[in-house]
């Protein structure tokens, strides 16, 4: 009787942990970048088509309310108000897309000088207040925390509640009055400067703007940290560090502190995103000569070009902004970043 072979089990095969699983930045990237470009064209689409529905255009505009049909529809003509509002936009999003911008209906200039050197202005104050209100909210909320329930926390909470109640144009009229023209006379009530000026030659007219902002944004910081921090401080591995004797600075800046970063960065991108919107009404207030009092003329004028430039760049700056501060929140935030 023949005896069959024994065969030899095989060995076992590896098996890859993580094989085919996206990494979590490359899963945003893939999802959030298409989701922003659709964001941007139907943002853009939907301003232009809204501006043509408005009663009015830059030529009624700039001939007044006397002028005749005639002189009307030759100046249509020559600014291409005639044509439809598909080809207008088709025509439009074309040149965009080629890096031609198109010319001002209301100057002619083209739309980039136009706007460019109202767009540094705005972003100097944007950086301005973005920096110092990130360094105060920081520092006031981490010591609220860290001495929760006293004076300086009572105090910074309810001054916190109040100030990001108040609007921004309460604010400015406030700013102004204490110092500007009623308790003292320190700097400019107005921010007017010449045409070919920058707002770092005349700094002081950059004050009263800033400080109005850094008023309204700085408080939303201060309460994301010092809530935070105070849940840090609370946590198993803070007592875990405090039974092994850990001071208490240590405890505040080597444990606490790095899990307050997330929450921080989040409201920073939030007060950035707040200041493209809010700064359109600040500007306005101080006539500041920025982006958005730019934007206020353009839709005074019909302006359409300039109109339709500035809210795509907003857009843009809304989308790639949010992006960037989840992408900065996962790699900030070790059991997200992991690929699951």
């Amino acid at each position: 009787m023949s005896v069959s072979p024994v065969t030899a089990p095989s060995a076992p095969v590896p098996v890859r942990l993580g094989t085919g699983r996206a990494h979590p930045v490359r899963r945003l990237l893939l999802w959030r970048v298409p989701l922003g470009v659709l964001s941007v064209a139907l943002v853009s689409m939907f301003t232009y088509f809204a501006t043509r529905v408005l009663p009015g255009d830059a030529a009624s505009a700039i001939l007044g309310q006397h002028a005749t049909p005639a002189s009307l529809a030759r100046l249509r003509a020559q600014l291409g108000l005639d044509e439809s509002a598909i080809s207008g936009y088709l025509h439009w999003a074309g040149e965009f897309l080629s890096g031609t911008f198109g010319k001002s209906l209301s100057n002619g200039q083209s739309v980039t000088a136009e706007v460019m050197p109202h767009l540094v202005n705005s972003l100097v104050l944007v950086v301005v207040v973005a920096v110092f209100s990130t360094i105060l909210g920081v520092l006031a909320g981490v010591l609220a925390a860290y001495r929760r329930d006293g004076l300086f926390d009572d105090v910074g909470s309810v001054l916190s509640l109040v100030a990001s109640a108040l609007p921004e144009f309460v604010v400015g009229v406030f700013v102004v009055y204490v110092f500007a023209a009623g308790v003292f006379s320190w700097f400019p009530a107005v921010s007017i400067l010449p045409p070919n000026q920058r707002i770092w030659d005349q700094p002081e007219k950059l004050v009263l703007p800033a400080l109005t902002l850094l008023i309204v944004t700085t408080p939303y910081m201060f309460r994301m940290v010092r809530a935070a921090t105070i849940e840090a401080l609370n946590s198993d591995y803070a007592e875990v560090a405090r039974l092994k004797g850990a001071s208490p600075t240590r405890l505040l800046f080597c444990h606490a502190l790095p899990n307050a970063v997330a929450p921080a960065v989040q409201v920073s991108g939030l007060n950035l995103l707040y200041l493209a919107g809010g700064i359109v009404l600040v500007e306005t207030v101080f006539q500041f000569p920025g982006i958005g009092l730019t934007l206020v003329e353009a839709v005074r004028t019909r302006d359409v070009t300039v109109l339709q430039f500035i809210v795509v760049l907003l857009a843009i700056f809304y989308v790639s902004l949010n992006i960037v501060t989840d992408l900065i929140v996962l790699l900030t935030t070790p059991r997200r970043r992991a690929p699951r």
